[in-house]
């Protein structure tokens, strides 16, 4: 069994019981955390991309639990500057953890860390495949709408994570047309609620896709869900 637990905005956890990771971990600024970056204890942390929504608190969790930061490369070597351990990838390439294994997926965003006076390329934004207990977890990172969704759903997807909020990513209505193609067996809306120009209502979308057949779970901070 596995344990999707959301932290706010794009932030979650994944656990198997014995085994956590953590997706863009974004507490600090966040204004939907529900925990800051020093109650986190995981394993690993998987940021999808350099956007400050994203890498968020990053470093501080790692270089505080000496947790390897698994991502593309360039962003991996970002990481490294500042003391990280690092386990980099890229798209179409995995690695197995002590935990399961981790493979990167394209992801039709950008990914830069913007600073007063530096925009630095970090890498291409990704996806991650996590495969963990016997499960395969799709965590889509910033994305819009693409075709090879359907290969990523020939992986047998039993949870995808979805970005819904239009403006940066998929809206809604390209988000029902992914999780067609992707095929799982249960959808997580994200990427919806922590910023006005992003907002959409998930529990609109939740009966949508329900007509189609799949399952979605509207998870607010702090909530989580588990699957066998």
């Amino acid at each position: 069994m596995l344990t999707l637990t959301s932290l706010g905005h794009a932030c979650y956890t994944l656990s198997d019981g014995a085994h956590s990771v953590i997706f863009d971990p974004y507490l600090k600024d966040n204004p939907e955390a529900v925990c800051g970056p020093e109650d986190v204890s995981v394993d690993a942390i998987l940021p999808s991309h350099g956007h400050s929504d994203h890498l968020g608190d990053t470093i501080e969790i790692a270089t505080r639990l000496g947790c390897p930061v698994i991502a593309a490369f360039e962003l991996c070597m970002y990481c490294a500057r500042f003391g990280c351990e690092v386990a980099p990838l890229h798209i179409g390439g995995g690695r197995t953890f002590d935990f399961g294994s981790v493979k990167l997926t394209q992801a039709t965003h950008g990914s830069a860390v913007i600073g007063e006076t530096l925009i630095e390329y970090t890498g291409p934004a990704v996806g991650f495949l996590v495969k963990m207990g016997g499960l395969t977890v799709y965590y889509a990172g910033d994305t819009g709408l693409f075709g090879d969704m359907k290969l990523i759903g020939d992986e047998g997807i039993d949870l995808a994570v979805l970005p819904i909020g239009d403006c940066f990513t998929m809206g809604p209505a390209d988000a029902l047309k992914a999780a067609a193609l992707i095929r799982p067996k249960v959808v997580v809306p994200t990427h919806y609620s922590a910023f006005d120009v992003i907002q959409q209502d998930a529990t609109a979308f939740a009966v949508e896709l329900g007509k189609q057949g799949v399952r979605c779970e509207v998870l607010k901070p702090g909530q989580d869900l588990s699957i066998a």
